[in-house]
């Protein structure tokens, strides 16, 4: 079972056993991401995953791993190491797991929490019109977030997720 995944640059060849996750479409970018996967065993090996690199989460309590990469949004099942499911994108920018196990992933304007899968997923309520949606990091049940104010020119939002109501609060605005 797979308990560890991160994004990590072009391998050395023979470096990892590798495994490559793609999609065949006329429209795929010819960039890669690399995501180093370990199992409870230490063993590590390597995914290929076709698009430039955006995020990369794992849930323990659903046994997936999400892979956002500029093509696609992978869905990977932790204990086969098999892709479950995925879906054509470009726009997703952040991807993190609560600490009860549930994804949240946010696009450059929406933040969403996915549940089981891929297609379990719920728009969150935000206090402002949000652009560039970056995480930074979780606090205990909080996740803290910054933005833009959709709209204002050099704003910086400060925002924080509560991970039990998933109320999204405005902690700071700058304009500058």
């Amino acid at each position: 079972m797979i308990t560890k995944a991160e994004i990590i640059e072009l391998p050395y060849s023979g470096q990892f056993k590798e495994r490559i996750y793609d999609i065949s479409n006329a429209w795929n970018s010819q960039d890669w991401t690399w995501i180093k996967f370990e199992d409870e065993n230490y063993n590590e090996w390597c995914g290929q995953f076709r698009g430039a690199q955006q995020a990369v989460a794992l849930s323990s309590k659903h046994n997936k791993i999400l892979v956002a990469t500029f093509d696609y949004l992978f869905q990977i099942d932790c204990v086969s190491g098999e892709m479950t499911d995925y879906e054509p994108t470009n726009t997703y920018k952040d991807l993190t797991v609560t600490p009860f196990g549930d994804f949240i992933i946010a696009d450059y304007y929406h933040i969403e929490i996915i549940r089981g899968t891929i297609h379990d997923r719920q728009l969150l309520d935000i206090p402002i019109q949000m652009d560039m949606i970056k995480f930074n990091g979780w606090s205990g049940n909080k996740l803290s977030i910054s933005c833009e104010e959709l709209g204002v020119v050099d704003s910086k939002v400060e925002l924080e997720l509560d991970a039990t109501t998933f109320e999204i609060n405005i902690l700071s605005r700058i304009y500058k």
